[in-house]
């Protein structure tokens, strides 16, 4: 016996957390009767639906780096009918869901899976978990700007953690830096820098806590090495 929302997770329909919307939106089902609370507990052989559809534990856990261009979104489907990165693996042979979120004019390091341990120790704010954004930022950005920037700002409200800064090149009409953060607020690096007085041109995420996007071009994908899941394992 299970609760409910790990067994979604083992299934890779989604995390725990975001298994558990799912449950209170009233969209699973266990044996015909709707579940809208926490703490139930199955077991495998049940008729367990999402949205109808029948969900089984997959047989084999599966990680994949994607680099996500701008102009996808990282949902499962999209009201506006703009591409979606699951697009690109309607035929994978095992439902994948994304760890996280890169917004839709962002590019970079996506890690695709259907571990949803993994997901929740990823995602999860006590983890901590470092991203590494490559930004091109609008006019030149100053040391000073730079180290506003790791002691952090005030965004929607609250003060940002403190980040890694480093300028790589000012070219006096725009600056590369990278930007390291371990937050995950919507459109956090962009509105940071929006903070201190520039606007992000670029932005790709080039490393998710140990997973480096390296020389992956756009729109492709592979799935991960074993060195990269023991480091994984590791978190």
């Amino acid at each position: 016996m299970m609760r409910l929302q790990k067994y979604l997770a083992i299934s890779g329909v989604a995390s725990r957390r975001s298994a558990e919307k799912m449950i209170a939106g009233g969209r699973v089902s266990v044996d015909g009767q709707v579940i809208t609370e926490m703490g139930v507990q199955v077991e495998i052989g049940q008729d367990i639906r999402v949205d109808g559809r029948p969900i089984t534990p997959e047989p084999e856990k599966k990680y994949i780096m994607y680099h996500k261009p701008a102009g996808e979104v990282t949902t499962a489907s999209d009201p506006e009918g703009r591409p979606t990165v699951l697009d690109r693996f309607r035929d994978y042979p095992f439902r994948l869901y994304p760890v996280g979120r890169l917004d839709y004019d962002s590019e970079g390091l996506l890690l695709l899976t259907n571990d949803g341990d993994l997901t929740e120790r990823m995602l999860h704010p006590s983890m901590e978990v470092e991203k590494t954004y490559l930004a091109r930022v609008s006019n030149e950005l100053t040391p000073q700007e730079a180290r506003r920037l790791e002691a952090g700002v005030m965004v929607d409200g609250r003060k940002t953690a403190r980040a890694k800064v480093k300028i790589l090149a000012a070219k006096g009409l725009y600056t590369d830096v990278l930007i390291t953060i371990h937050e995950g607020r919507n459109r956090q690096v962009r509105k940071m820098v929006e903070q201190v007085g520039h606007q992000v041109v670029m932005l790709r995420r080039i490393r998710f806590g140990p997973l480096k996007l390296g020389d992956l071009p756009r729109g492709m994908w592979r799935e991960l090495t074993q060195e990269e899941l023991r480091e994984l394992s590791r978190l």
